[in-house]
């Protein structure tokens, strides 16, 4: 039976090029999976976009001279294209500046409002008396009053996790001109974090047998250790969402209260752009579809905590005002958030240029190193750490090696003695059925580790099945034994071709680009995945572009391989690229 499965990728801030972290913290992970569960057969809905309404927005329009608009238009093209060329297939990546996007977050507001969730209060907020402007609490900086920290934003410290209240900030700074701001009354209205705690807690509770321990540390431990308060949900912006209530002219939806409403708003807007029959409420009010967010561990209180509030909270007031069928919004069924990478021991740093910017390295490199190298080093537990060396090792121990060199000399040999034909290997011998056995049983162990979001310990498994091939080749040496029987070769042959489009398989979701090689190396006459097609909408906001996933005639499976004996292979050629040493040393000068 077919699962309806819910891929949500973090929303990258329209403000800065994306670095290997970014994409080995979220957005890699999250293709990873979607890939996996299209091979499965299942119906996949991929969505993210650019949040265009976060402040540093407009902390980089303000750097720049420019308007916000004019500021998240340019990075967010750069994501697209990036995303195209590493072969990331959202079924959508769009944005938060669009009529939709504003239309179910004012929806999503007026359900919560509704339901008895929201209230108003008068609070303080920082101003800047130099600017004569109310700040938003990413413009303001200073020491955490929990870790001591003394980069924390005032809204929340990155190096603790915790959520902050903006008036308890110690020492509070201007990120915009160093000055020191001070406190004024404003009015907004706030989101009862407290009288939804209790369905919160039994939301996580439900959850703590296969979540992450880092995710659920962040989340129940801190709710157990400081129970839940109102917080507010709008600000004095002019860039951003308008509260839809007369009144309160010159406020607008709090980003980090509007920018995770986005999973749901892009899946209504690919339900407008595609025709496939399908329409976002197959996930969204489906009990049975499981819904997975891919974060980095800095997101894990606005994902594991705040979007179930929300969804909870808005209930079936919001379907009503989406005039659908009224029923209840599906809640996460897990937040497999990443730890931090880091680069050669140090903390990635843009505004130090200590950094491996992703458009940066594909204009050398291939994409299937680079989603190699960051899923083997995918900080799923802990920190992990991007070295230039391990990476080099990395490509041409395992890659070229172990994987590459398996393919290429297997099917080249295929192609030289028996004419490009996979040959008849008539009754298979004890060695063959016991390693075909073994992968094929590698199947379902992978499958495991990937439904579990295991993704590093899935792609070791792969790897080590192709080592075994491998081993096998070495005691069976097809090399030696087509030089005096030239059937007991052919035996050989066919197992490890056999094993080799079963293990392409299981390494699709990783390596797509090199396996779609080798699909058309083994004689499939359809891709194993769809392709990517860019369309830019227009609306009363503007024009932004849209990434979206066709599927067109793709016909990858999860499942061991049905080669038979005289099919037509093609001529082979190496899928990999073999490093110089000489680029560890050039790319350690590029950094800083």
């Amino acid at each position: 039976m077919k699962k309806k499965i819910l891929v949500s990728a973090a929303w990258p801030y329209a403000n800065a090029e994306i670095h290997v972290g970014n994409l080995t913290g979220s957005y890699l992970p999250a293709d990873i999976f979607a890939r996996y569960h299209r091979l499965q057969g299942n119906d996949v809905l991929m969505v993210s976009g650019s949040d265009a309404h976060g402040t540093p927005i407009t902390i980089r329009a303000d750097q720049e001279g420019t308007t916000p608009y004019e500021a998240y238009q340019r990075f967010h093209k750069g994501f697209i294209d990036l995303f195209q060329k590493l072969g990331l297939h959202y079924n959508i990546f769009t944005s938060t500046h669009t009529e939709n996007h504003f239309a179910v977050a004012q929806k999503m507001f007026l359900a919560l409002k509704d339901n008895g969730y929201l209230y108003t209060d008068r609070q303080m907020q920082w101003f800047s008396t130099s600017q004569n402007r109310f700040l938003p609490d990413r413009y303001v900086e200073g020491t955490c009053y929990i870790c001591g920290d003394t980069n924390a934003r005032s809204d929340q410290c990155d190096k603790c996790g915790s959520m902050l209240e903006p008036d308890k900030l110690i020492a509070p700074r201007s990120r915009v001109d160093g000055s020191t701001p001070e406190l004024r009354e404003t009015e907004h209205y706030y989101l009862d974090l407290g009288k939804l705690q209790p369905a919160v807690v039994e939301f996580l509770k439900q959850r703590q047998d296969y979540w992450r321990p880092n995710v659920l540390r962040q989340s129940l431990g801190q709710i157990e250790a400081d129970a839940l308060r109102g917080r507010a949900i709008t600000r004095d912006l002019d860039w951003g969402i308008p509260v839809p209530l007369d009144g309160w002219n010159g406020k607008c939806l709090y980003v980090w209260f509007e920018a995770v409403i986005g999973y749901l708003s892009a899946s209504v807007e690919w339900t407008g752009i595609v025709d496939n029959g399908k329409t976002w409420q197959d996930w969204w009010f489906s009990p049975d579809a499981e819904t997975y967010y891919f974060i980095g561990k800095d997101n894990i209180p606005f994902h594991a905590v705040i979007w179930p509030a929300e969804l909870t909270g808005a209930g079936i007031r919001f379907a009503e005002l989406m005039g659908t069928q009224p029923k209840p919004l599906t809640l996460p069924y897990d937040v497999p958030a990443n730890e931090f990478m880091n680069l050669e021991g140090q903390k990635i740093s843009g505004s130090r240029h200590w950094a491996v910017w992703a458009l940066d390295f594909l204009s050398r490199y291939d994409p299937d190193p680079l989603r190699y190298y960051l899923t083997v080093n995918m900080p799923e537990s802990k920190d992990t750490d991007w070295d230039w060396e391990d990476f080099y090792h990395r490509n041409n121990d395992e890659l070229v090696a172990t994987w590459g060199n398996l393919v290429n000399r297997v099917l080249a040999f295929t192609y030289k003695h028996w004419e490009g034909v996979l040959p008849d290997p008539g009754e298979l011998r004890p060695a063959d059925r016991e390693l075909l056995t073994q992968v094929e049983n590698g199947l379902g162990t992978v499958a495991d580790l990937m439904n579990a979001v295991k993704l590093r310990a899935a792609l070791s498994e792969a790897m080590r099945l192709a080592t075994e091939v491998n081993r096998y080749l070495d005691t069976s040496a097809p090399w030696f034994e087509i030089k005096t029987d030239k059937d007991q070769a052919a035996k050989s042959v066919y197992t490890a071709i056999r094993a080799i489009d079963t293990i392409k398989a299981m390494l699709a979701p990783f390596l797509p680009f090199t396996c779609e090689k080798l699909h058309i190396f083994l004689g499939y006459e359809t891709p194993l995945f769809g392709s990517q097609t860019v369309d830019a909408i227009q609306d009363k906001l503007g024009e932004h572009q849209t990434l979206l996933y066709v599927p067109g005639n793709a016909g990858g499976e999860w499942k061991a391989s049905q080669l038979q004996p005289g099919r037509k292979l093609v001529q082979p050629a190496p899928l990999f690229k073999k490093l110089d040493t000489c680029i560890i040393e050039e790319e350690r000068a590029r950094l800083g």
